[in-house]
């Protein structure tokens, strides 16, 4: 068995597959009409199908329920923040902050209120703290993670 892709259900498919272009980046690799598979292992099911499906009324299902979020990792998140705010409708769960491993996240909702989590590529963050001046040992210290991790970040 293998993991194939996420399937998350949107009510205008059209517009999710723009969103999920212009903001992520994501191109269509597939389009079945009521199914996209898009870039990422990400499918996108309209929520008449869907119901369907699952043999549940549309009040079954259950939007903006803040219980997931799919997580992308960004190399320039600068650059990222700077498209995001001069996009309209972004609807933020929270803006730009930094977790205390270091780590800058930003976390916002699709069109039908799924969280997108898009964090700073982890190797960039031991990058960017070494060149602050710290050291292997107090990178280390500082994201809580082995020696040997930061080590092979900065090769």
């Amino acid at each position: 068995m293998r993991y194939v892709s996420t399937l998350i259900v949107v009510s205008d498919i059209k517009k999710s597959k723009e969103f999920y272009h212009d903001v992520l980046g994501l191109d269509v690799i597939a389009d079945f009409g009521a199914n996209v598979t898009l870039t990422g292992n990400i499918s996108l099911q309209t929520l008449e199908t869907w119901k369907n499906f699952i043999n549940k009324d549309t009040s079954d299902i259950i939007i903006k329920n803040n219980a997931c979020e799919l997580y992308f990792e960004e190399d320039d998140m600068d650059k990222f923040i700077k498209k995001l705010d001069t996009l309209e409708n972004i609807e933020y769960v929270h803006r730009l902050f930094e977790h205390r491993w270091g780590q800058r996240v930003v976390r916002f909702y699709d069109l039908d209120k799924h969280i997108i989590e898009v964090g700073e590529n982890m190797v960039n963050v031991v990058k960017r703290f070494f060149k602050q001046g710290l050291s292997e040992d107090e990178i280390a210290t500082r994201m809580d993670v082995p020696i040997d991790y930061i080590k092979s970040c900065l090769e």
